[in-house]
């Protein structure tokens, strides 16, 4: 064994010493499957031995493209122990654009489950070089996929010791995740060992993840969120996972009862969700302690009613993205109401500055775009040299969100570049206007676009979700917003609508909206 071997940190390692340290905790929790962490370890161990032998090698891409389920969690780190690099796969996406996906990660193996398997099948007949499909068993038991490699059929070999490859090291790539942005094409996020590890050891201190902790993880694993804030992190610690592969209140409070759960991480829209659910009963729930959010903004009246129907629970909000593997900072428990709309702080590993279109640093109170210095970086983005050097000009990582820092260094992100609407000569931050409008007692949903306008340009457009049981009128909206905003920033306009477009990881897809809506509004103006 060389000194490198030695002193080897990779995800495969964590498992192995938290099986190590924890051998009979329980770890895993899917449907009928029970895992202590020693179990977890070994299914691990002849899972990476059977990859190996049907040829899955050092650097090779495997996707998954799978609902949530105990597999998929073995698959993960098995690839690690392997030396292969994970692609997780959006399964919201069209054949199309996993078919893109597929190809340009230049993946060999598709893993699915018996729900996917036919997109997988369309996705990966669209000139891919997918080669070999590999069954997951899922939280329902069903027949395993004809012409595809069983899973349970790969734990059949003999348990022995799967060390990882030699050949691989914290700088080795451990997964390329695709972004889920606003360009055509989307953007494979190459992320090796060490930064996802150090991803890591920022959430456990940031969050106070401990051995202790109960988790369900209902949203989609294929997301960085679901997979490396809250999977991965309570993993190295040696936590308990619950796993399911549905986020409907009728999933996850009956098992936070169930299984004595102790943290949750869900987006506004999922918390706003339980919370209005004829299954929400306070009292059952008495186990929750931890409560996680992320991925868009968490209204202040939510946050209000959250604690207190839920007084026991501390909340953090996450604020990152893909690219930062993916938390930057966080907001704690004790800033939730005095800093309301902050992201908080970055993380330990973590620098974090606002500058202007060249670079320069921004005084505090200035509005300019978030950059950051991180061990948990990507390294680059898969064969795209030209958006990698883009990404890192002037030698910071650039977000392409807009914040503001305020004197204790505070974050409030302020919007995305391309969501910061220009109506009549002036910017309007579409985040201010939806925490205004959120706090009319009618609004179950909030989303302000920028729509096409004769003569303001862009017009400031609200598209709202009425709560069940209320009426709510433009005219009264507009009325409600012109008591706390600037005119310029009171919607033009007002569209009433049963949902908004959402990713797996509950962010409305505000691109959606604007397509959705701005060809109507450009006909209106001819």
């Amino acid at each position: 064994m060389s000194s490198s071997d030695v002193r080897r940190h990779t995800l495969a390692d964590l498992l192995r010493r938290t099986a190590s340290r924890l051998p009979d905790k329980l770890a895993i929790v899917c449907g009928d499957t029970r895992w202590s962490y020693r179990e977890f370890d070994a299914v691990c161990d002849r899972l990476c031995q059977s990859l190996r032998d049907i040829g899955v090698g050092v650097g090779d891409k495997v996707a998954i493209l799978s609902r949530n389920s105990h597999s998929f969690l073995a698959m993960r780190f098995a690839l690690a122990r392997a030396g292969a690099v994970l692609v997780p796969v959006n399964f919201m996406l069209k054949p199309d654009e996993m078919a893109y996906i597929l190809r340009h990660s230049q993946a060999r193996i598709l893993c699915t489950d018996t729900e996917l398997a036919p997109l997988a099948r369309a996705s990966a007949a669209l000139d891919t070089a997918i080669e070999q499909f590999i069954w997951l068993p899922g939280e329902v038991a069903t027949p395993p996929e004809d012409g595809m490699l069983d899973f349970d059929d790969l734990l059949k070999r003999p348990a022995q010791k799967a060390h990882a490859a030699s050949d691989i090291d914290g700088r080795s790539l451990a997964q390329i995740i695709y972004t889920s942005g606003t360009e055509s094409l989307p953007k494979g996020a190459m992320l090796t060992h060490e930064a996802v590890i150090a991803e890591y050891v920022s959430v456990v201190i940031a969050c106070e993840y401990t051995a202790d902790d109960v988790w369900l993880h209902q949203m989609p694993l294929f997301h960085c969120a679901q997979l490396d804030n809250f999977f991965g992190p309570a993993m190295y610690v040696g936590a308990t996972h619950i796993v399911t592969a549905s986020a409907k209140p009728e999933s996850i409070l009956p098992k936070i009862a169930q299984h004595g759960v102790t943290s949750l991480f869900a987006p506004p829209t999922v918390w706003i969700s339980l919370m209005r659910s004829p299954l929400f009963d306070p009292p059952s729930l008495g186990s929750l302690a931890k409560g996680y959010y992320g991925a868009s903004i968490m209204p202040v009246p939510v946050l209000l009613d959250l604690q207190e129907l839920l007084p026991a629970v501390r909340f953090w909000n996450l604020y990152g993205q893909t690219e930062m593997a993916p938390a930057a900072t966080t907001l704690p428990p004790a800033d939730q109401i005095r800093k309301a709309g902050s992201a908080g702080k970055p993380l330990v590993n973590v620098e974090t500055r606002i500058v202007d279109d060249d670079c320069n640093p921004l005084p505090a109170g200035r509005i300019g775009e978030i950059v950051h210095r991180s061990p948990q970086l990507l390294s680059g983005y898969y064969r795209d040299e030209a958006r990698t050097a883009e990404a890192f000009a002037g030698g910071w990582f650039h977000s392409g969100d807009l914040g503001v820092m305020d004197e204790e260094g505070y974050l409030t992100v302020v919007d995305r570049k391309k969501d910061m609407i220009k109506t009549g000569g002036e910017n309007v931050a579409s985040r201010e206007v939806e925490e205004t409008i959120y706090r009319h007692p009618a609004v179950s949903e909030a989303a302000v676009v920028g729509l096409s306008d004769p003569v303001w340009i862009e017009a400031v457009t609200a598209v709202i979700v009425v709560k069940v049981g209320h009426a709510l009128d433009e005219a009264e909206l507009i009325a409600h917003c012109r008591g706390s905003l600037a005119g310029f920033k009171i919607p033009k306009r007002v569209i009433f609508a049963d949902d908004l477009p959402r990713n797996p990881s509950g962010k409305i897809l505000k691109r959606d909206l604007r397509a959705r809506y701005d060809q109507p509004a450009k006909q209106a103006a001819r």
